[in-house]
């Protein structure tokens, strides 16, 4: 983000704005992302609490529901940042979303494995290790606000796969 929009207060919808503005309810995670404090944990810890239902699906509608929510959230996120005129607004958080998801796609709906998940994409979203950090300043749009999450989540999964394999 920019120093210019960590400087300015940001314009934040209220819960009645939303219920009004599908793409607003969506972005913000039905309300999720009106956290006053670290909305993107808020909008983390809705996805993972709907992981465990989400998980019940066989892998290829998890993942169908996972591409449908990146693909549908890429327009939506664009949409919502044109509408609050902030590239990516901290309550924004639909890309937390589908970050989380991807993160966790093929883990079982345990507690150790969705702590671990929730703690090491936390960490990689507010870090931004390169290249999450270089294309989070560089790509524009619905696709920069999206890209930078599951890029966060891709290196959680990694790093939960490497942990699993090592466990076995």
């Amino acid at each position: 983000m920019p120093i210019s929009e960590q400087a300015v207060a940001l314009p934040r919808p209220t819960f009645g704005q939303l219920l009004r503005d599908p793409v607003l309810l969506l972005a913000f995670g039905f309300g999720s992302g009106l956290s006053p404090k670290a909305p993107g944990t808020a909008g983390s810890l809705l996805a993972m609490l709907a992981f465990p239902l989400l998980a019940l699906l066989p892998l290829p509608f998890y993942l169908l529901v996972l591409a449908a929510t990146v693909v549908a959230g890429t327009w939506i996120c664009g949409r919502a940042a044109d509408r609050l005129g902030v590239h990516d607004h901290g309550g924004i958080v639909l890309d937390e979303i589908a970050g989380v998801w991807l993160a966790m796609a093929t883990f079982p709906a345990t507690w150790p494995w969705m702590v671990a998940g929730f703690a090491l994409f936390r960490l990689f979203d507010i870090v931004k290790p390169w290249p999450i950090s270089w294309l989070d300043r560089r790509v524009p749009g619905g696709l920069g606000i999206m890209l930078d999450d599951l890029l966060a989540g891709a290196l959680t999964w990694l790093v939960l796969w490497l942990v699993e394999g090592a466990l076995q």
